[in-house]
């Protein structure tokens, strides 16, 4: 079973960023290489919706429109962590953030094609 373990969240203004970090483990020698890792948000009385992916297979992306031209999602395979750069961040992205991670070699949206999940981060956005 994958390991997942996200930082980075915490308080910012409307307009600030933050940079989410999803940090993968296994055992020795594991890679991050073969899995395709999305990233997901939960708000209070809402569903956990799809924020970002990155493929194994290229690193084709995907960014649920919401979202579009102001996150970036990438990944370090040698340091086994896939990073959310959040810029313009706006009180509706206020959300516990998720990544999971899943053997698709293309990215997926659904969360019940991801097998495995960190604990969550929560990003509150306010002035």
């Amino acid at each position: 079973q994958l390991q997942l373990v996200e930082s980075g969240g915490g308080l910012v203004q409307p307009g600030g960023s933050l940079r989410l970090s999803c940090a993968a483990s296994r055992f020795s020698g594991f890679t991050l290489d073969y899995y395709t890792i999305g990233w997901f948000r939960q708000a209070p009385g809402k569903e956990r919706e799809a924020v970002s992916c990155i493929s194994s297979a290229d690193n084709s992306t995907y960014y649920g429109d919401f979202v579009r031209g102001r996150f970036t999602i990438s990944r370090d395979n040698a340091k086994n962590t896939v990073y959310l750069q959040m810029n313009s961040l706006k009180p509706e992205d206020t959300a516990v953030y998720y990544c999971a991670a899943a053997t698709w070699a293309m990215c997926v949206v659904d969360s019940y094609e991801y097998d495995d999940w960190g604990q969550g981060t929560q990003v509150t956005v306010s002035s």
